[in-house]
């Protein structure tokens, strides 16, 4: 069993606004793509063309429909690890693999210490842990340390790819672990909540509820348009031709 280290005071991660993910994938894209050659890489991709596309992803997104007093809604969840503050896929880890860092609060694996049993992916109520089938190891999402700690990038590109591709700003990354950090007043402005907390594990990473639509679709105060009637000349003839 690996032990957890004492909490610190920073706790990096993500807040997901519910509300305003579209569920475009660009988040899952452009995580793919980064992590392709980044800290985990390489990840495994199965029959990458053909019809049962499958491999290693760190980010999925999962559409349901939601019925409300207003009518149905389409909500878009995307999941990946939440780096809990007491997360079970490390403390069952036989072999030390899998461990927490102090320092920021990110959970990662060490492929070197990894033997495949994959104890952390049962353990895992979240799903979020993936079998790399081509080199026999755990993996996962690792808030893009390669990239948040990056000095040969731009500060305000130190950012998980996930992150830096929303084209509708759904997803925010910062220290929860500061109540005085933006993502922390996000959360507390729009009543942020950990995913399961039933379950104990205390899940860094918040999701933003949706907040409820008064109107589901924009009224046409515009007259109806008047039928269009067969004219003379050429283009007459054509529309009597083709409605007989």
């Amino acid at each position: 069993m690996t032990c957890l280290p004492n909490p610190g005071g920073k706790k990096l991660g993500l807040v997901i606004d519910l509300d305003t993910c579209v569920g475009c994938q660009a988040c899952v894209t452009a995580c793919k793509e980064w992590n392709a050659g980044g800290h985990m890489a390489p990840l495994t991709d199965i029959d990458p063309y053909g019809g049962h596309a499958d491999g290693v992803w760190f980010n999925r997104v999962h559409s349901y429909e939601h019925i409300t007093e207003m009518g149905g809604r389409t909500v878009n969840f995307p999941r990946s690890c939440l780096h809990c503050e007491t997360p079970a896929c490390v403390t069952v880890c036989p072999t030390g693999a899998s461990y927490k860092r102090a320092s920021d609060g990110i959970v990662l694996i060490d492929e070197d210490k990894c033997i495949g049993c994959k104890l952390c992916s049962w353990a895992c109520p979240y799903g979020a842990r993936e079998f790399d089938t081509d080199v026999g190891v755990m993996k996962k999402c690792t808030l893009c340390v390669d990239r948040i700690y990056n000095d040969n990038l731009a500060e305000g590109d130190r950012v998980p790819a996930c992150v830096a591709a929303c084209p509708t700003s759904a997803r925010h990354f910062g220290d929860l672990g500061d109540p005085q950090s933006p993502v922390s007043q996000l959360v507390a402005e729009r009543g942020g909540v950990d995913l399961m907390p039933e379950l104990g594990y205390r899940p860094t990473n918040k999701y933003l509820p949706p907040r409820a639509h008064t109107q589901r679709a924009a009224s046409v105060a515009a007259p109806a348009l008047e039928p269009v009637r067969a004219e003379g000349g050429f283009l007459g003839w054509v529309d009597r031709m083709l409605s007989s």
